[in-house]
Parts: C-alpha cells; structure tokens; sequence
C-alpha cells in the first residue's frame, strides 16, 4: 500500500501552490465554499476517478479535503490501495475557515450544510418522530430503535449510509458544479485550463508561493 500522510491548514495553505486538491464533498457543499483551484470528485464516484486521480499524482502532490477529515481519511484509504498517495487535510474545511483562510464559491450560490450535519439534523429529527409518535402507536418507537441501532452500525464501520442517501438530494447536487468527466478530463490532462473550480466562481485569494515540505507519492 502506498504511504499516506496529513497537512494541517496551516501546512497545505503554506503549500496550496503546488497541491492539487481534490474536495471529495458534495458537489453541493463543494459549491457553497472550497479551497481556492479545488477539483469536485465526491467520494461516492472515487473509483470512477482513480486513472485521473493517479495521473494527477504522477505529477505532484494530492491534497484531499472534505468538511472536517473523516471522507478525506476514507478517501485516502481506498487510493492507497490503489497505490496512489495522498494526503489529508487535518480538520476539512472546517479547520480551514476557522483559520480565516481564503474560499472559492460559485457564483449564486446559496450555503449547503456540511453532511456530518446535515446527517444530525434528520437522525435527529427521525428518533423525535418515533418517540412522539409512539405514544399515540407504540410500534413507532421502532424507528428511533432503527435509527440508533444505524448510528452504531456507522461508528462501528465508519461508513454512512445515511450520508449516501442525503448526498442525493437536489440541493446536494446543483447544476452549476462542473461536471464530472470535464474535471477528470482537467486531472488526467492539466494542459486543458481547467482550473479546478466551476465556471463563474468567485475567487477569494490564494496562498504565499513557500517552500515545499514535500509528500511522498506513487507514480
């Protein structure tokens, strides 16, 4: 398996110059506010991208970011596996912005929840309906029961099955993210222009040209 590592904010916006940095988000939340020159590759179509993701790593370093590190970290497992090295970033883009460091947002663009909350806000909202539920119908206590039991089967796993289902919805996938094949097109042939971010955003500064501190990668 191929070494795997993590920058901390600090660390990759020092080194944003010579990352590529591929935000395994939602295209929705991807859209509300991502690093500067970021590609959209969700982690729900990772497989479909790693001939691009390894082409993209046989020129440099790769810099994966989701809102706070945990599908980064699963994102970083399933390319090591593929022997394609990368590394990610320690606390999303939550850790990012806490910083006070610059985003690129679509242009229009409305704010879309992080999943991890998104995913509170319904588990929640789904345990409240059973138990408010089942004191008029007993047997709709089940759907909290569902429910936790889900919550532990995901801590467990570290999977989501929930996160999979809310990802599909219509304000998880706008229209205006670039599409898919153009951005692996972009990866695999950098020569192309693409600069990572959807037509029309609006790019809110960029990071100091400094020293590499220099990341192990696969070719």
């Amino acid at each position: 398996m191929a070494p795997t590592t993590a920058l901390t904010a600090a660390q990759a916006h020092a080194r944003l110059h010579e990352l590529t940095v591929i935000d395994v988000r939602t295209p929705g939340e991807y859209a509300s506010g991502h690093l500067p020159g970021a590609h959209n590759v969700p982690l729900d179509h990772l497989d479909v991208a790693l001939p691009a993701l390894k082409a993209a790593a046989g020129r440099g370093d790769l810099l994966l970011v989701c809102s706070s590190g945990v599908r980064s970290g699963q994102a970083r497992e399933r390319l090591a596996e593929h022997g394609i090295a990368a590394a990610g970033l320690t606390g999303g883009t939550t850790a990012w912005t806490q910083l006070g460091h610059d985003v690129q947002r679509a242009a229009g663009s409305r704010a879309v929840w992080a999943m991890e909350r998104q995913v509170r806000l319904a588990a929640g909202s789904l345990v409240l309906t059973g138990l408010l539920a089942g004191r008029c119908w007993p047997k709709a206590r089940l759907l909290s029961a569902g429910i936790a039991g889900g919550l532990v089967f995901s801590a467990l796993t570290d999977t989501c099955g929930m996160a999979k289902i809310l990802a599909k919805l219509p304000h998880n996938q706008p229209k205006a993210t670039d599409d898919l094949d153009a951005t692996l097109a972009a990866l695999t042939n950098p020569a192309g222009g693409h600069t990572g971010g959807p037509a029309g955003s609006e790019h809110r500064g960029g990071a100091p040209d400094l020293p590499s501190s220099g990341l192990q990668h696969s070719h």
